[in-house]
């Protein structure tokens, strides 16, 4: 059986901006709130993957 597959557009007019949000000590708060100074340190952070078959030290 041949899958088909439908593209959808949408126009940018029907796009909405969406939020982005990060734990700062200990509380979760969106990055548009951020002064300019914490938003280019927000910008800055890496995110990594811990490996399936990472054993975490006793």
């Amino acid at each position: 059986m041949k899958e088909t597959t439908m593209k959808t557009t949408i126009d940018n007019a029907e796009r909405q901006q969406c939020e982005v949000w990060t734990r700062v000590m200990g509380y979760h708060r969106p990055v548009a709130s951020f002064n300019t100074g914490k938003k280019s340190e927000h910008r800055q952070r890496r995110f990594f993957t811990v490996p399936d078959d990472f054993v975490y030290p006793c």
